[in-house]
């Protein structure tokens, strides 16, 4: 099918995969501070997405063999993993277990295809989206230390070993990352900071689980956290230097981290028994909702105009 005769949710890129990761995270964090309602309607509307981007890949993979290889060996293939894990720790804090772990199921095999790949046709001087393969392998960190009070804390000690082999791709991708995407970027680059804004959220839930218990993982967890607050000032300094105001559908890997930052500050507020990153965590996850609101507002008029989402 010819794409400029293709509405435009069946040409959607891999990277719209960040979109799921943006509203479902969205949706985990208005549950954490009890708006369960909205939450609720943002975790429809994910699940949606994800419907829609699965069909596109498989129908991608189905007519056009190269084509998939094309875009399953590049980072942005990677957001297909996140937002599957993403979906999965809102299914396990609506209790629905299974769901959780039959996504953890399938975003494992997903990564365990995807990450090789897009490892071996790394470049130099990257945008942000290189980042995804470390918020890829702490999205099973994350869904597993989720899922580990349920199903027992096997879960978590085997989240131990991705938990460090996500902060070990993270340097990976940072002596990759073209710095000047800071204030040249068309979204993406924010993925520098929710790369370690995940990673602190996985500290937590393995800090929660109690599998290693103790100073030194509540330490790296609040150093994580820390570096992904300073990525935060950083990247909004280089948005105020230079401003970006057209859409992009990269814009989705802005609002992810946004919305990761705020969750993880709730989550290691609880987890790290610091009372003050609470409130915090709901003034991020107040700007990061915003955020949300202003790209789809974005998306509406793009797709209603027939330009290419």
């Amino acid at each position: 099918m010819d794409d400029r005769a293709a509405p435009w949710w069946a040409v959607l890129p891999p990277v719209a995969g960040a979109a799921v990761m943006a509203t479902g995270i969205l949706s985990v964090g208005l549950s954490l501070v009890g708006l369960e309602v909205v939450s609720l309607v943002a975790f429809v509307l994910s699940w949606a997405l994800w419907l829609v981007l699965a069909g596109d890949f498989m129908a991608l993979f189905l007519s056009d063999r190269r084509g998939w290889e094309g875009q399953a060996d590049t980072p942005p293939a990677l957001t297909a993993v996140a937002a599957t894990t993403i979906l999965g720790v809102r299914c396990a804090l609506l209790g629905w277990g299974p769901m959780g772990l039959a996504l953890l199921g399938v975003s494992a095999a997903a990564w365990a295809v995807l990450l090789p790949a897009v490892l071996r046709h790394l470049g130099h001087r990257m945008p942000g989206g290189a980042f995804l393969i470390c918020v890829a392998t702490q999205g099973l960190v994350v869904l597993s230390g989720t899922l580990a009070p349920r199903y027992g804390r096997w879960l978590a000690w085997a989240g131990l070993v991705p938990f460090v082999l996500g902060l070990v791709l993270y340097v990976v991708a940072l002596v990759r990352f073209d710095g000047r995407q800071v204030v040249r970027g068309a979204g993406d680059h924010w993925v520098a900071g929710g790369a370690l804004s995940i990673s602190a959220l996985a500290g937590a839930k393995l800090l929660a689980s109690g599998v290693w218990a103790g100073d030194v993982l509540r330490a790296v967890t609040l150093v994580l956290l820390g570096l992904s607050l300073l990525w935060y000032v950083v990247l909004l300094a280089g948005e105020v230097a230079r401003a970006r105001v057209v859409y992009d559908v990269r814009r989705w890997a802005t609002v992810f981290p946004l919305g990761m930052t705020a969750v993880a500050c709730l989550s290691v507020a609880t987890a790290a028994g610091i009372g003050w990153l609470d409130p915090l965590g709901r003034v991020l996850l107040g700007i990061a909702a915003a955020a949300w609101l202003l790209t789809a507002y974005a998306l509406v008029r793009q797709a209603s105009s027939g330009r290419p989402v």
